[in-house]
């Protein structure tokens, strides 16, 4: 099973992007994990729902998500919000509507802050954003708040209940992805 891992930051060494890896070595040995670091690349969404041509780094994009079956955001707060860069890319996703790369993908939601709610606001706005797209939003959350204080020097949540809650929340995304048992 893979999963695409997208932090909704830019910043390399992110509070997210961390949370991501830690994410990764928690991860169920059944998951093959495809981090995309590209948001970047993608250019500004310019509402054309059935565009046939769309820019390259939007194919490589809507490709990656088609090739995984399953999607694990993590998303910082910006200004109570999912960043820009983050809500164009899934706009770009979107399309062409309603058969988009995203429609009934299982998809997962996670966040970090350096405030103290842990990016809560951002991950109730990704999660309904996507809900609308056509994404399976699954249930469950976990806000890391005060993140600069929230990974050890290796990388690694800090808070045991964190780090137990991140574990299930893998477990839930596995178990929703894998073909059922016959």
């Amino acid at each position: 099973m893979r999963v695409l891992a997208v932090s909704g930051s830019l910043r390399p060494e992110s509070h997210n992007s961390q949370l991501l890896r830690a994410a990764r070595e928690l991860a169920p040995e059944a998951i093959e994990w495809d981090t995309y670091d590209a948001l970047i690349t993608i250019p500004p969404f310019h509402g054309e729902r059935d565009d046939p041509d769309a820019p390259e780094a939007v194919q490589h994009w809507r490709d990656r998500l088609a090739a995984a079956d399953a999607v694990l955001f993590a998303t910082p707060e910006y200004n109570g919000s999912v960043p820009g860069v983050l809500k164009n890319a899934v706009d770009w996703a979107s399309t062409p509507f309603p058969d988009n790369v995203l429609r009934g993908k299982p998809v997962m939601v996670v966040g970090a802050s350096t405030g103290a709610y842990g990016a809560m606001w951002a991950q109730a706005d990704l999660r309904r954003i996507l809900g609308i797209t056509g994404a399976r939003v699954l249930d469950g959350d976990l806000a890391v708040a005060r993140a600069h204080e929230a990974f050890d020097e290796d990388g690694r949540l800090r808070s045991a209940s964190q780090t137990e809650r991140l574990s299930e929340l893998l477990g839930a995304l596995a178990a929703e992805s894998l073909p059922a048992a016959a």
